[in-house]
């Protein structure tokens, strides 16, 4: 079927993304970086990524999802290549992840409404949790295979960039054969509505997509870049670093990926579950930067994990259904941007935390969260997620 060679497509992308995530250390290592130096070679990727996102979905309404998503795709494994050849020369490295952030860019949202389109007969959802399954599984396996080739292998930050360039090609040619799904006569004839003289979302519903969308949609990211990136920086970790973070980012975005179909039960409670589920993975991170005992780290990363599953399938789908027929993939664009927002919390966290304690931006965040539970429960009742 044809949504499956588009998921897979998606797939390999986001898997390319957090390849470098349990190598942060391995950097940290060799060019002796600060803690605010990692979180921002980490967080520049959203940098070039908000910018492509917009750019891209708004493109892709006009031009058509494959004009767009298979260039980007190409580019994926291209900037690999970038980070393979890198070395130890940090600004290579920021080069090599602001340009990955651009290509992901120009693949995510324009995959997630390439997704949603080729998924309209299988019913409302689908489409979201197909595109977040297809995310969150790549997200997870991406860092996994990495921080073990890292700590075990050869050439550790040469070696988990080509497995995924040679990956991309695979992703490529199931791409090709992925049909367009945009009417481009109808845009080209003026028989359809053309997409700049849409709206962007349904009228009525602006509200609704700033203070309950957009909120969750910083949660998507937030959430799993937490334990990715700002944990193993402000928190001592037992049994070794690299193999450790690559775990806890294996399980942190496996679980993302476990939930996503949970959404087909849950309804229009997933985003509310999504939020509880945040704010009790930053209470166990939390209680774990104070205590240092075990057991609350093994809690945080599934909990925090699939609370950003659980919100980024909601959120697709309310963008989905608020957005314009022809302005899908610029809201799905605008959705993803604010989410991207979400990776600047382990930087704000590892500031916030050099002026206090490593606990003090954890139990903040577990505050926030459990408020914006809160904010989503009427919302729910309403029926309006």
């Amino acid at each position: 079927m044809a949504w499956k060679r588009a998921v897979f497509a998606l797939f390999v992308v986001a898997a390319g993304t957090n390849v470098p995530t349990p190598l942060l250390l391995v950097y940290q290592e060799r060019l002796d970086l600060s803690a605010e130096v990692l979180t921002a070679l980490f967080g520049c990727y959203a940098a070039g990524l908000v910018p492509a996102l917009l750019l891209a979905g708004q493109l892709s309404d006009r031009l058509g999802r494959r004009r767009v998503a298979i260039p980007g795709i190409a580019l994926s494994g291209l900037a690999s290549l970038a980070f393979a050849g890198a070395g130890d020369t940090l600004a290579l490295l920021f080069t090599a992840r602001f340009l990955q952030g651009v290509v992901s860019g120009a693949v995510f949202s324009v995959g997630s409404a390439w997704v949603a389109e080729l998924s309209l007969a299988s019913g409302e959802g689908a489409g979201g949790r197909r595109a977040a399954f297809a995310m969150t599984a790549g997200f997870a396996l991406g860092p996994l295979t990495s921080g073990l080739l890292g700590e075990f292998g050869p050439a550790p930050t040469v070696l988990p960039y080509l497995l995924h360039a040679a990956l991309v090609v695979g992703g490529l040619l199931m791409a090709l054969r992925v049909p367009e799904t945009v009417d481009l006569e109808a845009i080209r004839d003026g028989t359809g509505d053309h997409a700049d003289a849409a709206p962007l979302v349904r009228a009525g519903d602006g509200l609704l997509f700033a203070t309950v969308v957009a909120p969750v949609a910083v949660c998507v990211y937030a959430f799993p870049s937490s334990v990715i990136s700002a944990v193993p920086l402000l928190v001592d970790l037992p049994y070794g670093g690299v193999a450790v973070t690559g775990v806890l980012a294996g399980v942190t975005l496996g679980a993302g990926t476990l939930v996503a179909p949970l959404q087909q039960r849950l309804g229009r409670w997933t985003a509310v579950v999504g939020a509880a589920s945040g704010a009790l993975g930053y209470a166990t991170a939390a209680a774990f930067a104070t205590t240092g005992w075990l057991p609350w780290l093994v809690a945080t990363a599934p909990l925090l994990g699939s609370g950003g599953g659980l919100c980024l399938a909601a959120g697709l789908t309310l963008t989905a259904r608020l957005a314009a027929p022809t302005r899908r993939g610029t809201l799905t664009a605008l959705f993803l941007a604010i989410a991207y927002l979400g990776f600047a919390v382990p930087f704000l966290m590892a500031v916030i935390a050099g002026a206090t304690s490593s606990t003090t931006p954890l139990a903040g965040a577990a505050v926030v969260t459990a408020v914006l539970a809160l904010r989503l429960l009427p919302v729910a009742r309403r029926r309006q997620l």
